[in-house]
Protein backbone atom coordinates (compact mmCIF):
# COMPACT_ATOMS: atom_id res chain seq x y z
CA UNK A 1 0.00 0.00 0.00
CA UNK A 2 2.81 2.36 0.91
CA UNK A 3 4.76 1.64 -2.29
CA UNK A 4 1.71 2.04 -4.53
CA UNK A 5 0.89 5.42 -2.96
CA UNK A 6 4.47 6.56 -3.38
CA UNK A 7 4.56 5.54 -7.06
CA UNK A 8 1.26 7.34 -7.59
CA UNK A 9 2.77 10.54 -6.14
CA UNK A 10 5.82 10.18 -8.40
CA UNK A 11 3.55 9.87 -11.43
CA UNK A 12 1.70 13.05 -10.51
CA UNK A 13 5.02 14.94 -10.10
CA UNK A 14 6.28 13.60 -13.45
CA UNK A 15 3.11 14.65 -15.27
CA UNK A 16 3.25 18.10 -13.63
CA UNK A 17 6.84 18.62 -14.83
CA UNK A 18 5.94 17.60 -18.39
CA UNK A 19 3.02 20.02 -18.46
CA UNK A 20 5.12 22.92 -17.15
CA UNK A 21 7.85 22.29 -19.75
CA UNK A 22 5.37 22.08 -22.61
CA UNK A 23 3.64 25.29 -21.52
CA UNK A 24 6.93 27.22 -21.18
CA UNK A 25 8.21 26.13 -24.62
CA UNK A 26 7.95 28.98 -27.18
CA UNK A 27 5.19 28.66 -29.68
CA UNK A 28 6.07 28.51 -33.36
CA UNK A 29 5.97 31.86 -35.12
CA UNK A 30 3.31 31.54 -37.84
CA UNK A 31 4.65 34.57 -39.70
CA UNK A 32 8.17 33.20 -39.92
CA UNK A 33 6.88 29.75 -40.76
CA UNK A 34 4.78 31.20 -43.55
CA UNK A 35 7.71 33.22 -44.85
CA UNK A 36 9.99 30.20 -44.77
CA UNK A 37 7.43 28.13 -46.66
CA UNK A 38 7.03 30.90 -49.22
CA UNK A 39 10.78 31.17 -49.70
CA UNK A 40 11.05 27.43 -50.14
CA UNK A 41 8.28 27.43 -52.75
CA UNK A 42 9.60 30.42 -54.70
CA UNK A 43 13.16 31.62 -54.29
CA UNK A 44 14.19 34.92 -55.85
CA UNK A 45 16.32 34.23 -58.91
CA UNK A 46 19.16 36.08 -60.57
CA UNK A 47 18.48 37.98 -63.78
CA UNK A 48 19.15 35.98 -66.92
CA UNK A 49 21.35 38.54 -68.70
CA UNK A 50 23.15 40.10 -65.73
CA UNK A 51 24.27 43.68 -66.25
CA UNK A 52 22.59 43.87 -69.66
CA UNK A 53 19.26 43.58 -67.88
CA UNK A 54 20.12 46.44 -65.52
CA UNK A 55 21.39 48.71 -68.29
CA UNK A 56 18.03 48.64 -70.04
CA UNK A 57 16.82 51.07 -67.38
CA UNK A 58 19.93 52.40 -65.67
CA UNK A 59 21.42 54.24 -68.63
CA UNK A 60 22.81 57.78 -68.77
CA UNK A 61 19.30 59.28 -68.60
CA UNK A 62 18.17 57.31 -65.54
CA UNK A 63 17.92 58.74 -62.03
CA UNK A 64 20.59 56.21 -61.01
CA UNK A 65 23.03 56.02 -63.98
CA UNK A 66 25.65 53.29 -63.76
CA UNK A 67 27.56 53.52 -67.03
CA UNK A 68 30.58 55.37 -65.50
CA UNK A 69 31.17 52.22 -63.43
CA UNK A 70 32.75 50.59 -66.49
CA UNK A 71 35.56 53.15 -66.39
CA UNK A 72 36.57 52.03 -62.90
CA UNK A 73 38.24 48.94 -61.42
CA UNK A 74 34.86 47.67 -60.25
CA UNK A 75 33.77 47.40 -63.89
CA UNK A 76 36.71 45.37 -65.23
CA UNK A 77 35.44 41.95 -66.27
CA UNK A 78 38.96 40.69 -66.93
CA UNK A 79 39.91 40.95 -63.26
CA UNK A 80 38.58 38.02 -61.24
CA UNK A 81 38.52 40.17 -58.08
CA UNK A 82 35.92 42.62 -59.38
CA UNK A 83 32.10 42.38 -59.14
CA UNK A 84 31.77 42.40 -62.94
CA UNK A 85 33.82 39.23 -63.21
CA UNK A 86 31.25 37.38 -61.10
CA UNK A 87 27.54 38.06 -60.83
CA UNK A 88 28.08 41.59 -62.15
CA UNK A 89 25.61 44.10 -60.67
CA UNK A 90 24.00 41.41 -58.53
CA UNK A 91 27.32 40.70 -56.81
CA UNK A 92 26.64 43.79 -54.68
CA UNK A 93 22.93 44.48 -55.15
CA UNK A 94 21.74 40.92 -54.66
CA UNK A 95 19.30 38.85 -56.70
CA UNK A 96 17.37 40.99 -59.15
CA UNK A 97 14.96 38.48 -60.61
CA UNK A 98 11.90 40.20 -59.13
CA UNK A 99 13.30 43.72 -59.46
CA UNK A 100 13.57 43.39 -63.24
CA UNK A 101 9.94 42.42 -63.73
CA UNK A 102 7.59 44.91 -65.29
CA UNK A 103 5.10 46.59 -62.98
CA UNK A 104 1.74 48.13 -63.54
CA UNK A 105 1.32 51.88 -63.63
CA UNK A 106 1.58 53.33 -60.13
CA UNK A 107 3.21 50.24 -58.67
CA UNK A 108 6.77 50.17 -57.35
CA UNK A 109 9.33 47.64 -58.40
CA UNK A 110 10.37 44.90 -56.01
CA UNK A 111 13.15 46.21 -53.75
CA UNK A 112 16.77 45.33 -54.35
CA UNK A 113 19.75 45.95 -52.09
CA UNK A 114 20.48 49.68 -52.19
CA UNK A 115 23.36 51.74 -50.82
CA UNK A 116 23.59 55.10 -49.08
CA UNK A 117 22.38 56.77 -45.91
CA UNK A 118 18.83 57.09 -47.28
CA UNK A 119 18.62 53.54 -48.62
CA UNK A 120 16.22 51.02 -47.09
CA UNK A 121 18.99 48.43 -46.69
CA UNK A 122 20.37 48.40 -43.11
CA UNK A 123 23.87 49.94 -42.71
CA UNK A 124 25.30 46.67 -41.39
CA UNK A 125 24.19 44.80 -44.51
CA UNK A 126 25.53 47.50 -46.81
CA UNK A 127 28.93 47.56 -45.16
CA UNK A 128 29.11 43.78 -45.08
CA UNK A 129 28.93 43.70 -48.87
CA UNK A 130 31.80 46.15 -49.22
CA UNK A 131 33.91 44.51 -46.53
CA UNK A 132 33.54 41.11 -48.20
CA UNK A 133 36.16 42.35 -50.68
CA UNK A 134 37.77 45.36 -49.01
CA UNK A 135 39.00 43.56 -45.91
CA UNK A 136 42.72 44.31 -45.88
CA UNK A 137 44.76 45.50 -42.90
CA UNK A 138 43.85 49.18 -43.39
CA UNK A 139 40.20 48.38 -42.67
CA UNK A 140 40.73 45.74 -39.98
CA UNK A 141 39.46 48.11 -37.27
CA UNK A 142 36.30 49.21 -39.03
CA UNK A 143 34.10 46.98 -36.92
CA UNK A 144 33.53 48.67 -33.59
CA UNK A 145 35.17 51.87 -34.83
CA UNK A 146 33.85 55.40 -34.39
CA UNK A 147 32.33 55.68 -37.85
CA UNK A 148 30.63 52.31 -37.77
CA UNK A 149 29.17 53.03 -34.33
CA UNK A 150 27.80 56.30 -35.70
CA UNK A 151 25.89 54.41 -38.40
CA UNK A 152 28.08 55.61 -41.26
CA UNK A 153 27.90 53.45 -44.38
CA UNK A 154 30.63 53.11 -46.99
CA UNK A 155 28.43 54.77 -49.60
CA UNK A 156 28.12 57.90 -47.46
CA UNK A 157 31.70 58.73 -48.44
CA UNK A 158 32.55 56.55 -51.42
CA UNK A 159 30.83 56.71 -54.80
CA UNK A 160 31.17 53.60 -56.94
CA UNK A 161 29.14 54.55 -60.04
CA UNK A 162 31.42 57.43 -61.02
CA UNK A 163 34.68 57.57 -62.94
CA UNK A 164 36.55 58.88 -59.92
CA UNK A 165 35.74 58.26 -56.27
CA UNK A 166 35.69 61.68 -54.54
CA UNK A 167 37.54 60.22 -51.55
CA UNK A 168 40.61 59.65 -53.74
CA UNK A 169 41.01 63.33 -54.65
CA UNK A 170 42.41 65.87 -52.20
CA UNK A 171 39.79 68.60 -52.68
CA UNK A 172 36.72 66.41 -52.83
CA UNK A 173 37.94 64.25 -49.95
CA UNK A 174 38.28 67.29 -47.71
CA UNK A 175 34.84 68.55 -48.70
CA UNK A 176 33.35 65.19 -47.82
CA UNK A 177 35.06 65.02 -44.42
CA UNK A 178 34.21 68.54 -43.32
CA UNK A 179 30.56 68.08 -44.31
CA UNK A 180 30.32 66.23 -40.97
CA UNK A 181 33.34 67.58 -39.09
CA UNK A 182 32.20 71.21 -38.96
CA UNK A 183 34.62 72.28 -36.23
CA UNK A 184 37.57 71.25 -38.39
CA UNK A 185 36.05 73.03 -41.40
CA UNK A 186 36.16 76.31 -39.47
CA UNK A 187 39.71 75.70 -38.20
CA UNK A 188 41.00 75.13 -41.74
CA UNK A 189 39.96 78.71 -42.57
CA UNK A 190 42.15 80.30 -39.91
CA UNK A 191 45.26 82.31 -40.68
CA UNK A 192 47.72 79.65 -39.54
CA UNK A 193 46.85 76.19 -40.80
CA UNK A 194 48.11 73.15 -42.61
CA UNK A 195 47.54 73.60 -46.37
CA UNK A 196 44.47 71.36 -46.49
CA UNK A 197 42.24 73.95 -48.10
CA UNK A 198 44.88 74.47 -50.79
CA UNK A 199 44.78 70.75 -51.71
CA UNK A 200 48.39 70.22 -50.67
CA UNK A 201 47.54 67.54 -48.11
CA UNK A 202 44.40 65.54 -47.39
CA UNK A 203 42.72 64.29 -44.24
CA UNK A 204 43.65 60.66 -44.90
CA UNK A 205 47.37 61.47 -44.74
CA UNK A 206 47.01 61.83 -40.97
CA UNK A 207 43.80 59.91 -40.18
CA UNK A 208 42.55 56.46 -41.09
CA UNK A 209 38.76 56.86 -41.35
CA UNK A 210 38.28 53.08 -41.39
CA UNK A 211 39.46 52.80 -37.79
CA UNK A 212 42.62 52.51 -35.72
CA UNK A 213 43.55 51.64 -32.16
CA UNK A 214 44.81 55.20 -31.70
CA UNK A 215 43.16 58.37 -30.49
CA UNK A 216 41.47 60.56 -33.11
CA UNK A 217 41.97 57.81 -35.72
CA UNK A 218 45.57 58.91 -36.34
CA UNK A 219 47.62 56.50 -38.39
CA UNK A 220 50.56 56.27 -36.00
CA UNK A 221 50.72 54.95 -32.42
CA UNK A 222 50.81 58.50 -31.04
CA UNK A 223 50.46 62.09 -32.20
CA UNK A 224 54.17 62.90 -32.13
CA UNK A 225 55.07 60.04 -34.47
CA UNK A 226 52.51 61.39 -36.90
CA UNK A 227 53.95 64.91 -36.77
CA UNK A 228 57.50 63.61 -37.21
CA UNK A 229 56.61 62.06 -40.57
CA UNK A 230 56.79 65.61 -41.98
CA UNK A 231 58.56 67.58 -39.23
CA UNK A 232 61.49 65.20 -38.87
CA UNK A 233 63.83 67.96 -37.63
CA UNK A 234 61.77 68.16 -34.42
CA UNK A 235 62.21 64.48 -33.60
CA UNK A 236 65.53 64.70 -31.77
CA UNK A 237 66.91 63.10 -29.68
CA UNK A 238 68.10 66.25 -27.92
CA UNK A 239 70.68 66.69 -25.24
CA UNK A 240 68.32 69.18 -23.61
CA UNK A 241 64.72 68.28 -24.38
CA UNK A 242 61.64 70.43 -23.82
CA UNK A 243 59.26 68.19 -21.86
CA UNK A 244 55.94 69.04 -23.61
CA UNK A 245 57.57 68.52 -27.00
CA UNK A 246 58.47 64.97 -26.06
CA UNK A 247 55.02 64.34 -24.59
CA UNK A 248 52.56 65.62 -27.18
CA UNK A 249 52.83 68.26 -29.92
CA UNK A 250 49.19 69.25 -29.42
CA UNK A 251 49.96 70.64 -25.94
CA UNK A 252 51.17 73.77 -27.73
CA UNK A 253 49.88 73.38 -31.30
CA UNK A 254 46.40 73.14 -32.78
CA UNK A 255 46.89 70.86 -35.80
CA UNK A 256 43.83 71.92 -37.81
CA UNK A 257 44.39 75.65 -37.55
CA UNK A 258 44.94 78.62 -35.26
CA UNK A 259 44.63 82.40 -35.28
CA UNK A 260 48.20 82.55 -33.94
CA UNK A 261 51.40 81.86 -35.85
CA UNK A 262 52.89 78.37 -36.13
CA UNK A 263 49.54 76.79 -35.20
CA UNK A 264 50.05 77.81 -31.56
CA UNK A 265 47.09 77.51 -29.19
CA UNK A 266 47.93 80.81 -27.47
CA UNK A 267 50.20 83.69 -28.24
CA UNK A 268 53.52 83.73 -26.36
CA UNK A 269 54.22 84.46 -23.59
CA UNK A 270 50.71 83.44 -22.49
CA UNK A 271 51.30 79.97 -23.89
CA UNK A 272 54.62 79.65 -22.09
CA UNK A 273 53.19 80.91 -18.82
CA UNK A 274 50.47 78.28 -18.87
CA UNK A 275 53.24 75.94 -17.66
CA UNK A 276 55.99 78.26 -16.42
CA UNK A 277 54.50 79.94 -13.35
CA UNK A 278 55.16 83.60 -12.60
CA UNK A 279 57.05 82.54 -9.48
CA UNK A 280 60.02 81.63 -11.66
CA UNK A 281 61.28 83.58 -14.64
CA UNK A 282 59.82 86.08 -15.36
CA UNK A 283 58.74 87.14 -11.89
CA UNK A 284 55.63 88.92 -13.18
CA UNK A 285 53.07 87.41 -15.53
CA UNK A 286 52.61 89.45 -18.70
CA UNK A 287 49.20 90.58 -19.86
CA UNK A 288 47.54 92.88 -22.33
CA UNK A 289 48.51 96.05 -20.44
CA UNK A 290 51.99 95.78 -21.93
CA UNK A 291 50.81 95.87 -25.52
CA UNK A 292 51.33 98.92 -27.80
CA UNK A 293 48.95 101.69 -26.82
CA UNK A 294 49.90 101.46 -23.19
CA UNK A 295 53.48 100.90 -22.15
CA UNK A 296 54.85 98.42 -24.72
CA UNK A 297 56.78 95.52 -23.24
CA UNK A 298 59.49 93.94 -25.35
CA UNK A 299 58.53 90.45 -24.16
CA UNK A 300 55.07 90.83 -25.71
CA UNK A 301 56.47 91.87 -29.09
CA UNK A 302 58.20 89.95 -31.86
CA UNK A 303 58.73 86.32 -30.76
CA UNK A 304 58.24 87.02 -27.09
CA UNK A 305 59.97 84.31 -25.00
CA UNK A 306 61.47 82.92 -28.20
CA UNK A 307 63.52 86.08 -28.56
CA UNK A 308 65.92 84.42 -26.11
CA UNK A 309 64.77 80.79 -25.86
CA UNK A 310 65.02 80.17 -29.60
CA UNK A 311 65.62 76.41 -29.41
CA UNK A 312 62.19 75.79 -27.97
CA UNK A 313 61.87 72.21 -29.27
CA UNK A 314 65.20 71.14 -27.78
CA UNK A 315 68.91 71.81 -27.92
CA UNK A 316 72.06 69.78 -28.49
CA UNK A 317 74.39 72.57 -27.37
CA UNK A 318 76.43 71.76 -24.22
CA UNK A 319 75.18 75.03 -22.69
CA UNK A 320 71.65 74.73 -24.03
CA UNK A 321 69.99 73.73 -20.78
CA UNK A 322 67.78 76.87 -20.94
CA UNK A 323 67.15 76.33 -24.66
CA UNK A 324 68.94 79.58 -25.39
CA UNK A 325 71.22 78.15 -28.08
Amino acid sequence: MYHSARSYIYQIIYITILLSVSMSAPAADPVNSQNNNTQNKKEISYSKKGADTCLKCHDEDNEYPVLPLFYTKHGERGDARTPMAGLQCETCHGRGGDHQKKTKKGEKKAPIRAFGSKAWTPPAEQNKVCMSCHNDHTRANWQGGIHEDAGVVCADCHTVHTRSDPMLQARTQTEKCVSCHLKQRAEFQRTSTHPVRFDKIRCSQCHNPHGTFNEKLVKTPNTNELCYTCHAEKRGPYLWAHAPVQEDCTICHSPHGSVYGSLLKKIPPLLCQSCHASGGHPSTAYNGSGLPGGTPNQFLLSKSCLNCHSRIHGSNHPSGVKLLR
